[in-house]
């Protein structure tokens, strides 16, 4: 892509705490053809029907050449791509696997029952503001949840939470389609090498010992390639994405006191909240790892078969077309179809376990906490253009109730 076009001002750092406007300019041209031969979708009908077509494929071995996975070092890993990079049935086959011990309708609570245990990691989370007059909101609350969460999907020993904070963090850099300009493959390969050998002594472990979490579960039915493969993608997007919800949500209710007002009234605005901010401020913007596997015409535009397509979730959330002043956050917005957790077999997998965490994390922060004024807005945001959310939130705070 050159470097003046609109898509490589969006994924440009300098633009990264506010995209929208050149997410706005992008969707004059609904399919726009990138000189390097990507083909960018960005209106909502068409994102839409894209994500939902079976002519595009996940499958990384459909990429043309000189177009790589962004966070895809198959090779270099030795392990099998995770069942978001497949198609159709090797994909319908691991989801399904994945999902027994996950979710309904063969485990419909076991989701459910961490509640308790993840309200108690908010809790202690937010015990800790106590005595201090100001925070860090991604790394005092939004970035610890998640990981715990995985963790305890997983099966992994609670002392050995540490080590996956570092991790997460680096495989996560490697989804962006600029990781290379610092570095981010290297730091990814080392993470996931690092994860690997300690996934590896893990499964074997709960093979021989099973225990609680979907790893034990898992164990007798998957190649330990695969199982450890699955392990990975939960821990990138389960961990980053959540993390950037949980910041992003913060950040939209302090720029909008009006609606946190009523919110601390009335902690029943959490749901609507949420839908919104997933809309409004999508954790994931866009998803560039796609390829046409035959010619598909859309808005009037054919993408030619081999052609990787990118789908820019964050312009189809404020498509005016689909969404009345779609630049207002409105949490009163009806019929909210928005796409912050994609659509078709790909819909985000971990969107239950997201959705628990962000209902525990949002309404508690907002109602211990009496917030007295953002330190940096914008604050600074992580490199990634992918997984777009702030690397710090520092907020000023007059206390904390029990």
């Amino acid at each position: 892509m050159t470097s003046g076009s609109i898509v490589a001002q969006i994924t440009d750092y300098a633009n990264r705490a506010d995209p929208y406007p050149l997410y706005a300019e992008l969707r004059k041209t609904p399919v726009r053809r990138e000189d390097d031969g990507t083909y960018v979708v960005s209106t909502y009908y068409e994102v839409r029907s894209l994500a939902n077509d079976p002519r595009l494929s996940n499958d990384t071995s459909n990429r043309p050449a000189g177009h790589g996975r962004p966070g895809q070092p198959a090779a270099e890993s030795g392990l099998p791509p995770s069942f978001i990079f497949t198609d159709p049935p090797v994909h319908d086959r691991l989801r399904d696997t994945i999902n027994r011990p996950f979710g309904p309708p063969h485990s419909p609570r076991f989701l459910d029952g961490l509640r308790g245990e993840l309200a108690k990691v908010v809790t202690e989370l937010l015990d800790a503001f106590e005595g201090k007059d100001q925070v860090d909101i991604v790394e005092d609350f939004a970035y610890p949840l998640p990981v715990t969460a995985i963790c305890k999907v997983l099966g992994v020993p609670r002392e050995d939470e540490p080590l996956f904070h570092s991790w997460a963090d680096a495989l996560a850099s490697s989804v962006d389609p600029h990781s290379g300009d610092d570095g981010g493959p290297e730091k990814a390969q080392q993470a996931r090498q690092e994860l690997g050998a300690y996934l590896t002594d893990l499964i074997e472990t709960k093979r021989r010992h099973p225990g609680p979490g979907i790893l034990s579960a898992l164990a007798p039915d998957m190649k330990p390639a695969d199982l450890e493969a699955t392990a990975v993608l939960l821990l990138v997007a389960g961990h980053e994405t959540t993390v950037n919800a949980i910041t992003n949500t913060t950040l939209t209710l302090l720029r909008h006191p009006d609606i946190l007002e009523r919110f601390q009234k009335d902690p029943e605005l959490a749901v609507p909240i949420i839908e919104e901010v997933l809309r409004y401020e999508p954790p994931v913007q866009f998803v560039p790892w796609i390829t046409a596997l035959a010619d598909i015409d859309v808005a009037g535009t054919t993408i030619p078969k081999g052609s990787p397509v990118w789908l820019m979730l964050a312009a189809a959330n404020r498509d005016p077309r689909r969404f009345t002043d779609p630049d207002r956050f409105d949490p009163d917005r009806k019929d909210n179809e928005h796409l912050g957790f994609y659509t078709g077999i790909h819909y985000c997998f971990g969107a239950p376990l997201a959705r628990i965490e962000l209902h525990l994390a949002v309404p508690e922060l907002f109602r211990r906490v009496k917030f007295s004024r953002l330190l940096e807005d914008p604050p600074p945001y992580r490199a990634n253009a992918v997984l777009r959310g702030p690397r710090h939130l520092p907020v000023a705070i007059e206390g904390v109730t029990p």
